[in-house]
C-alpha cells in the first residue's frame, strides 16, 4: 500500500509539473545590415521625341517600325493635300467655271476703268472751262466748287475701278491654281509634299499613325529616342521621399535578369501627386529619377517602359549586431527580448538602433552568439524553462 501511494504522488507530482515551453530560437549576430524603401518603378527613355504632323494633309503610310535607326534630318513621314476634293469630278468642272467667270469678270472690271478714266477726263475738261469762265466773272464760285467736286468723284471712281481689276486678277489667279493643280492630279502628277524630318538621331521607340490617312495639324505621328540612354521612375511615397537625397544608392531587383543592378538617385522632384491605391485609398506621391550605375552590358536587355523592383537604400554597415526583429517587444518605453540561459528564458532590456525590416540593429544589451526566442508569446515569461523546436 505505502508502494502504491508513493507511485500515485509521484505520478501526480510529474503530472502537475510545469512543462518547458517549446521555442524557436535565433542568434544574435554580426552582418552587413541596410535600411532601404521599396517601391515598383519602370524604365524608360531620357530623351524623347514625338514627331507630330506640321500641317493638315494626307499622310503616306510611315515604312518604318519599332527599333529601327533614323538620323537627324531624315524624312520619316510625307504629307500631302487632302485628296477627296482634288479628285472630285464636280469639283474640278466647278474649279473650271469659276476660272471662267473670274476671267469674264476681270474683263468687265477692265471696261470700268476704261469707263472711269473716260468720265475722269470729262469732268478734268469741265473744271477747266469752269476756271476759264470764273476768272473773266461769267461764272459763280458755286459753279466753280461744283465742278472740283465733280472732277474728285471721278478720280475716286477711276480707283476703285482700278482695285477692282486687281481682285479680279486675284480671283482668277486662284481660280487658275485650283484647275491646274487639278489637272496635275488627274493626269497622274504628284501633289505637292511636305516631309517630316527626324529631330535628331535616335530609334523609333513606338509608331502612333501607321497606315496612310488623313492627319490633323499637331496629329502625333511617331516616337523616338535612344534606347541607350535609359532611367528608372520610380513613384514612393512623400515620406518616403524626405528621407531619399540626390547621390542615394539603389538596388534594382526582379528585372528578370541573374542579377540585381545598381543605380544612383539624379533628382527627387520638388512636386509630388495625388494617386488612389489598389485598396482605394489616396496617397500622396512623389517621382524619383534613377540613373544606372552598372556598366551598359549589364542592362542591355531592358527597354521602355519595362518593370524593376527599386530599393533605395536609406542607411547601410558592413559588420552591424542585429537580432531578428520578431524577438523584440514592448516593455515600457523600451523594447527588450528574451535569451536562452541555459533551459531557461531570461527577459533582458534591449537598446536598438536602425530597423530593416526583418532585423534590427542592437545598441545594447545583448553580445554576438546569444540566443534568443525568436516569437515570444503571452506564454513566455521571465524563468520559464524553454526547449528548442
Amino acid at each position: 500500500m505505502l508502494a502504491t501511494a508513493a507511485v500515485v504522488v509521484a505520478g501526480l507530482a510529474y503530472g502537475f509539473m510545469p512543462r518547458a515551453v517549446l521555442v524557436d530560437l535565433a542568434e544574435v549576430k554580426r552582418a552587413p545590415l541596410a535600411v532601404t524603401v521599396e517601391e515598383e518603378g519602370k524604365t524608360r527613355v531620357r530623351e524623347r521625341y514625338t514627331v507630330s504632323a506640321p500641317v493638315a494633309g494626307f499622310v503616306r503610310r510611315i515604312g518604318l517600325k519599332a527599333g529601327d535607326a533614323v538620323a537627324a534630318g531624315q524624312a520619316i513621314a510625307v504629307i500631302e493635300p487632302a485628296r477627296a476634293a482634288a479628285l472630285d469630278p464636280r469639283a474640278r468642272a466647278q474649279a473650271q467655271a469659276q476660272a471662267s467667270a473670274a476671267q469674264a469678270a476681270l474683263a468687265a472690271a477692265q471696261e470700268n476703268v476704261r469707263a472711269a478714266r473716260a468720265a475722269a477726263q470729262l469732268t478734268q475738261q469741265e473744271r477747266a472751262r469752269a476756271e476759264s469762265l470764273r476768272q473773266s466773272n461769267f461764272l459763280s464760285a458755286q459753279a466753280l466748287d461744283a465742278a472740283r467736286t465733280a472732277e474728285t468723284r471721278a478720280r475716286a471712281a477711276e480707283a476703285a475701278a482700278q482695285h477692282a481689276v486687281r481682285v479680279a486678277h486675284f480671283d482668277l489667279a486662284t481660280a487658275r491654281a485650283a484647275v491646274a493643280g487639278t489637272a496635275r492630279l488627274q493626269a497622274g502628277g504628284t501633289a505637292e509634299q511636305v516631309q517630316v524630318r527626324a529631330p535628331v538621331a535616335a530609334h523609333v521607340l513606338k509608331l502612333l499613325h501607321e497606315s496612310e490617312g488623313a492627319v490633323a495639324t499637331g496629329q502625333p505621328l511617331l516616337e523616338i529616342g535612344d534606347p541607350a540612354s535609359l532611367e528608372v521612375e520610380v513613384e514612393v511615397l512623400s515620406a518616403h521621399a524626405v528621407k531619399i537625397a540626390p547621390g542615394s544608392k539603389v538596388i534594382l531587383d526582379r528585372w528578370g535578369g541573374e542579377r540585381p543592378l545598381e543605380g544612383r538617385v539624379r533628382v527627387v522632384e520638388p512636386s509630388g501627386f495625388t494617386k488612389i491605391s489598389a485598396l482605394g485609398v489616396e496617397e500622396q506621391r512623389v517621382r524619383v529619377i534613377v540613373d544606372f550605375s552598372s556598366p551598359r552590358e549589364a542592362w542591355a536587355r531592358l527597354g521602355d517602359g519595362y518593370r524593376v523592383e527599386a530599393r533605395f537604400v536609406l542607411w547601410e554597415g558592413r559588420d552591424v549586431l542585429q537580432l531578428p526583429t520578431s524577438a523584440l517587444f514592448r516593455q515600457g518605453e523600451g523594447w527588450a527580448a528574451f535569451v536562452l540561459d541555459g533551459r531557461r528564458a531570461r527577459l533582458v532590456p534591449v537598446g536598438i538602433g536602425q530597423r530593416a525590416g526583418l532585423a534590427t540593429q542592437v545598441a545594447a544589451g545583448l553580445k554576438a552568439g546569444d540566443r534568443v526566442v525568436a516569437h515570444p508569446d503571452e506564454t513566455i515569461k521571465d524563468g520559464v524553462r524553454v526547449k528548442p523546436r
